[in-house]
């Protein structure tokens, strides 16, 4: 695997991306509007997307959540925590 493609919603605590990932995993809301409401990134935008990266191009455990060989396209990763807050990552695509 080469490169990901990747959307995500970023919060302040682990608690609220658990909280959140119970409501998009129960089909409460989207992954898509649960980044467009509840993500500090800019990227909520556009429903969390990030779209396709390679290695070296995000912090470490962002890249080590996003390149682990067990995922697979439309797994939901997380919470990951770094220095910006917790992530849910939805792998999108891997290439």
């Amino acid at each position: 695997m080469n490169s990901v493609n990747a959307s995500h919603i970023l919060v302040k605590t682990e608690a609220e991306a658990l909280d959140i990932l119970h409501k998009i995993v129960s089909k409460e809301i989207s992954f898509e509007d649960g980044a467009r409401k509840y993500s500090s990134c800019p990227s909520k935008a556009k429903g969390g997307i990030l779209g396709t990266f390679g290695k070296g191009m995000m912090v470490a455990e962002f890249e080590e959540a996003c390149f682990n060989e067990k995922n697979k396209s439309g797994d939901i990763v997380g919470p990951v925590k770094t220095d910006f807050g917790f992530h849910l990552i939805r792998i999108n695509s891997l290439e």
